[in-house]
């Protein structure tokens, strides 16, 4: 047998550069295999019919990453999370991400002092068991850990004075979706969730949009921000109106004035 041929030439050292993308490499690959293989042992579990149904096309590790999602890592609190969450949601939508894989891809998000917490939760059950809970569990056990009791308490406290200001209802619908997600025991279905935010609105509309019977809060901002608009430019109308009725009641005055000042002097 010819002996095995050497090379001479020494391997050219790595950059830390090529180090951290070999890992990153690394973890997309471990990830995008586990959600692979989850995927597959959930459809062998489903597939009892007939082969040849199409089947939808979810999306990969690096289809969510590419999303651009947003990284926590627990330093700026529940207005922190609260982004996290809407963001980590609209990645979810654009990437087509499955709902077994929502949680092991939104995991692959946490750094700093929120990985190392995550890295804690998994261990005594191991990460493939702790990927199984659902994005809504992972929901509430961070909101628990990141808005403590008397935090809470005092974020129901805002949501249940909390009014529109002004003409301007974007502020209020924002602040209002955040503080609901922080505060799920005072909007524990949709009824409660649309009288918390009705009660919040002008009296001038309030009782109109409570007469649309709005059945989701996208419908009741909807009913209400197109209230808000008419109500807006009816003021502008009158406004308009009473600025012409009072320059013309000074007109006549300023008339009535120097008429009575010539007849005086004459």
């Amino acid at each position: 047998m010819p002996p095995k041929r050497t090379s001479t030439s020494e391997a050219p050292a790595m950059t830390q550069a090529a180090i951290k993308k070999l890992v990153a490499d690394s973890v997309t690959e471990a990830l995008e295999a586990q959600a692979a293989t989850m995927a597959g042992t959930s459809n062998l579990n489903r597939n009892t019919g007939p082969t040849g149904t199409p089947v939808a096309k979810t999306g990969n590790y690096k289809e969510f990453i590419s999303c651009q999602p947003f990284y926590l890592n627990g330093m700026k609190g529940a207005v922190g999370l609260i982004r996290w969450f809407e963001r980590t949601e609209l990645v979810f939508s654009r990437s087509k991400c499955a709902k077994e894989n929502k949680v092991t891809f939104a995991s692959g998000t946490l750094t700093d002092n929120t990985l190392s917490w995550w890295n804690a939760y998994a261990q005594p059950m191991g990460v493939d068991q702790a990927n199984q809970i659902t994005w809504t569990e992972l929901k509430r056990i961070l909101t628990n850990k990141y808005c403590p009791r008397t935090k809470v308490r005092k974020m129901e406290a805002k949501l249940y004075n909390l009014t529109v200001k002004g003409n301007d209802l974007k502020p209020y619908v924002r602040r209002f979706q955040e503080l609901a997600v922080l505060c799920p025991n005072m909007v524990l279905n949709t009824e409660k969730l649309l009288e918390a935010f009705i009660g919040g609105l002008p009296r001038s509309i309030e009782g109109n949009v409570t007469a649309s019977k709005p059945q989701t809060l996208e419908e009741a901002i909807n009913i209400a921000q197109r209230l808000m608009d008419q109500s807006s430019i009816s003021l502008s109308i009158f406004c308009s109106g009473l600025s012409h009725v009072l320059l013309h009641c000074f007109r006549h005055c300023f008339r009535f004035f120097f008429l009575r000042i010539f007849l005086v002097r004459k």
